[in-house]
This record gives structure tokens, C-alpha cells and sequence, in this order.
């Protein structure tokens, strides 16, 4: 039986009841099977232009993908059967539902701070281990495998957009963290996998916290190996590394005290100028006296080779941000497109990386030192000796962007242990300074710059930023691709697998061996 009052349309039936409702009274409907509410903004098809909600049978929304089907077909007639019927064979009702206009942030980032977010992220200790990475590739495949590389990470993390994008709209959620797209994904994927949808979440969370606390590890090694050169050059003050790391810890703490994305844009923003003022003239002693390219190697060796790879994943360093930083947008639809900010902001970034790993390399050869390309410039130098300082107090304020993902992942698990307000506050405060001492520990123990760079880059860093976004588009979209599309994606996605698990496992095997039988400069 189909009513229609005061504007709504409602269809009754002894398995299935769909309302239609507008958009300011929509609501929640208890049903034997599941309702469907929708916005009645087209009346030739009120059930299919507005936002589409499945409920189970218990009145909740769902997330797996088995209610989709409609159990009976009771309603036979008329143009809205048949809509029903062909979204039906597609997997999903069609949903108008835009998680972008539906996200509430109290603090929301502009254009202009999620791209110095973005350069920030990517741009840190990594680009200055590049010259070192050409020594271990040469400089003919550092070059061409940094742009390839630059390009594969950068359409992997669009792929991570997208199915964030794709999921929110069938969830009805605004927005997705990294772990929730692989659990939705896997929830939405071939049935037989559907039951790992949990694991793949907790998967991606384990590789987040190792990844960016070992990015913290190395901005705490890489701030006190800087001021060690700067202090001892200048005041003859002969410290261990790990005396300057004691030093740092205090100062680290209280920076990540800061809870706030918003209110670490100052920093990050300052961290940038330093950043850009330090590149700028460490280009300018590169560019001093550079001999021909036949004095360097255009291909180093096999042995060598995954060391590269792992420092040069290690430097596209941001898979794990573009969520955050996409998600906590004023406008996010600025985010993706062509000229969007992922896109100009990675461009940057990979023209920066092939060009001081090239001129690094073919103005010191294989004398670069290892671990960062600062600790090669002039000691007796004040500009130099500048640069240093300057680059280690950038890389001190953009340790705690690195530092908001594994607080946002490790915390949220953590809150449900603390019910009251001030045991909340205490708890959270306690994890951050753990979390800080940890790295600070780490870093302490494997005090060798080059070596935990290319062993974070290729344990963890490949498995996020090359394995896992393809895993996640096959599974959102292995039911809605078919013939040449579906073919062509599922090859695109199976070859930046397979390298990926290269780099995975040859690159931390090298790291590792070089760890204990460190290679000398």
C-alpha cells in the first residue's frame, strides 16, 4: 500500500516498510527488516535522490555489506522496482550522501595550512638523506626511480582518498581514519574475506604506530647528530650523541603537550620557512664546484640497491597524514583534482628530493655522509654551521606533526580504561610522555642515522604507502568493476604489490645487516 501525506511518500509491507521523509524530519525507523529514509527531493523518484540509510534488523545501522540485498520483492510495479532492482545487482542502493558536507571540525585547517602540513610532513629528514640514497642506487637510477616512485606513492595515496570517499558514502559517515577504510573495505570485499575486516584494522594501526614513532625516532637522532657537529665545531664540547638526545627529551615532551592540529601550525609553519631557508642554502654550497657526472656511478650495485629504496620510501613519508589532513579540511574537495593540494604538494616534493639527491651525490660521491647531507657541508663555515642549526630546530618543531598520528591511534584505545574528566586528562598526558621517551630510547640504542632511516623506510613505510592502498581499492571495488576497467586496475594494483613486498623484504634485510655491520663512509 503506498500513502502520501502532507508531501511524504511511505510504502508498507509485511517484510519491508520505506519512508521517505524530508530532509529536516528524517529519522530513524524500527522495522522486521531494515528501512530505507531518504531526502524527497525528486517526486518522480522520491526513493532515489536523497540520502539512503540500510537499517538491520534491530533498528542499527549497518556495516556489512550482507543487508544490501533486499529480502523479499513484494513491491512489483512501477519505475521504483526496477531503480531498486538495478542498484541492487550492483551491490548498493545509490546514495546522494556527501561526507564531505556533513563533517563538523572544531578546528578546521584552510588550504594553505593543509598544504604546509603536507610539505612538512613529507619534507623532513628523509630529503636529506636522498644523496645518500643516490650513493646506494647511482645516479641514472636515482633519478628515474625517485620521479617513478614519487608517482606510484603519490597515486597511492589518491587510491587511499578515494576509497575513504567511496566507503563514507556507503557508511554514512562523514569521514574515515586509515584503519577504518581497510576494516570497511575488507567488510565490503569478497565474502570470503569479509571475517578479516578486523584484523586488516588492527593491521593498519600496528604499521601507523610503528611507522611514525620510527619517524620520531629518527628527528630525535637527527636533531642532537646536528647540534653534536654545531656544539663541538664551536665550543669544543665533546658529548655522545646520546647526552644530546637526554638534553632534547624534556623540550620534545613539552611540545607534544599541544593537542591540537590547528595550534601546531605556527610551528609547522615556521618549521617550513627554516626548512626552505636550509634547502636553499645547502643548494648553494651543492652547486659549489660540482665535477662531471662520469665522476660518480650511474648504477652502484645490487647489494646497495634496497638500501635506496628504503631510504627513498622512508622520504615520501606522508601516507599516514593524508587521511588526518584531508578529513580535519575546511574545504577537502580542494584536496584531490589535478591541481589540487595532494597533487602540487607532492610535485614539490619530488622535484625537491630528485634534486638534492642528485646534486648531493654528484658534489661529494661516495663521501656523503650518511644518514643527512647537512653533516657534509663546511664545518668552518658560519652559513654552514647555520644550516645545521636551522634544520635541526625544523626537524625538532615537526616532530610532533609526525607525532599526532600514533597519539590519535594509541589514546583513543586507551580512554575507555578512564571515566572521570581529570583521570582522562592524567592518563592522556602520561601516554603522550611515553610515547616521547620511547623514540627517545630507541634512538639511543641504534644511534646510526642511515641505517634506521632505510630499515623504517622498508619495513614499515613500503607496507603502508605501496601495499596496503592497493589491497584497500581491489576490496571497495572488486564488485563494481568489470572487464577492461576491473582487469586494468586489478594489474596496476598487483605490480605496485609485488614492489612493494620487494622493497619490504630486501630492503629491511639490508637495513638490519647494516645495523650490525655498519657500512662506512
Amino acid at each position: 500500500m503506498t500513502t502520501e501525506i502532507n508531501g511524504d511518500f511511505s510504502i508498507n509491507d509485511n517484510h519491508i516498510k520505506v519512508q521517505a521523509a524530508k530532509p529536516a524530519q528524517a529519522s530513524n525507523v524500527n522495522c522486521d527488516k531494515m528501512t530505507l529514509k531518504t531526502s524527497r527531493v525528486n517526486e518522480d523518484k522520491p526513493l532515489l535522490t536523497g540520502t539512503a540509510t540500510l537499517y538491520n534488523q534491530n533498528g542499527s545501522s549497518f556495516l556489512s555489506p550482507s543487508p544490501r540485498t533486499l529480502p523479499v520483492t513484494n513491491i512489483s510495479s512501477g519505475p521504483m522496482n526496477e531503480s531498486l532492482e538495478k542498484n541492487g545487482a550492483n551491490g548498493g542502493l545509490t546514495s546522494d550522501y556527501n561526507p564531505l558536507l556533513n563533517r563538523q571540525l572544531e578546528n578546521p585547517t584552510s588550504n594553505f595550512d593543509t598544504m604546509i602540513h603536507l610539505l612538512k610532513g613529507n619534507i623532513g629528514t628523509g630529503i636529506l638523506a636522498m644523496p645518500d640514497a643516490f650513493r646506494n642506487s647511482g645516479w641514472v637510477v636515482g633519478l628515474v626511480c625517485t620521479a617513478l616512485l614519487g608517482a606510484v606513492c603519490t597515486h597511492c595515496m589518491h587510491i587511499l582518498v578515494r576509497c575513504s570517499h567511496e566507503l563514507c558514502v556507503r557508511t554514512q559517515r562523514p569521514s574515515l581514519s586509515f584503519p577504518n577504510v581497510a576494516e570497511m573495505a575488507f567488510e565490503y570485499g569478497p565474502p570470503k574475506l569479509q571475517k578479516y575486516s578486523s584484523a586488516a584494522s588492527k593491521f593498519i594501526n600496528t604499521f601507523l604506530v610503528m611507522t611514525q614513532l620510527g619517524f620520531c625516532c629518527v628527528y630525535f637522532l637527527f636533531v642532537a647528530t646536528n647540534l653534536q657537529e654545531v656544539i663541538t665545531h664551536y665550543f669544543s664540547v665533546k658529548m655522545s650523541v646520546q647526552s644530546y638526545l637526554l638534553i632534547l627529551l624534556v623540550p620534545m615532551i613539552l611540545l607534544n603537550c599541544v593537542k591540537s592540529l590547528k595550534y601546531l601550525t605556527p610551528a609547522s609553519f615556521l618549521a617550513t620557512i627554516l626548512t626552505v631557508i636550509g634547502l636553499g642554502i645547502t643548494f648553494f654550497y651543492l652547486l659549489q664546484g660540482l665535477p662531471k657526472t662520469l665522476s660518480v656511478k650511474a648504477f652502484s650495485s645490487w647489494q646497495q640497491l634496497p638500501l635506496y629504496f628504503g631510504t627513498a620510501v622512508y622520504a615520501f613519508e606522508g601516507i599516514g597524514m593524508v587521511l588526518p589532513l584531508e578529513n580535519n579540511m575546511k574545504n577537502p574537495e580542494s584536496f584531490g583534482g589535478m591541481t589540487g593540494v595532494l597533487n602540487t604538494g607532492m610535485v614539490i616534493v619530488t622535484c625537491l628530493y630528485t634534486s638534492i639527491g642528485f646534486f648531493g651525490y654528484l658534489r661529494y660521491g661516495d663521501a656523503v655522509k650518511l644518514g643527512s647531507i647537512t653533516l657534509n657541508l663546511p664545518s668552518e663555515d658560519l652559513l654552514a654551521q647555520s644550516v645545521r642549526a636551522a634544520m635541526a630546530f625544523s626537524i625538532f618543531l615537526s616532530y610532533g606533526l609526525q607525532f599526532y598520528v600514533p597519539i590519535g591511534i594509541v589514546w583513543p584505545a586507551l580512554k575507555g580504561y578512564f571515566h572521570s574528566q581529570s583521570s582522562q586528562r592524567n592518563a592522556e598526558l602520561s601516554i603522550r610522555v611515553f610515547l616521547v621517551t620511547l623514540t627517545f630510547a630507541l634512538a639511543a640504542a641504534i644511534p646510526n642515522l642511515s641505517a634506521i632511516i632505510s630499515l623504517v623506510g622498508s619495513f614499515s613505510s613500503s607496507a603502508l604507502a605501496l601495499i596496503f592502498p592497493p589491497i584497500i581499492e581491489l576490496m571497495t571495488f572488486w564488485d563494481h568493476c568489470s572487464g577492461r576497467e576491473f582487469t586494468l586496475m586489478f594489474v596496476k594494483d598487483i605490480i605496485i604489490i609485488i614492489i612493494g613486498f620487494l622493497g619490504f623484504g630486501f630492503g629491511s634485510y639490508a637495513s638490519l645487516w647494516n645495523i650490525i655491520e655498519p657500512i662506512s663512509s
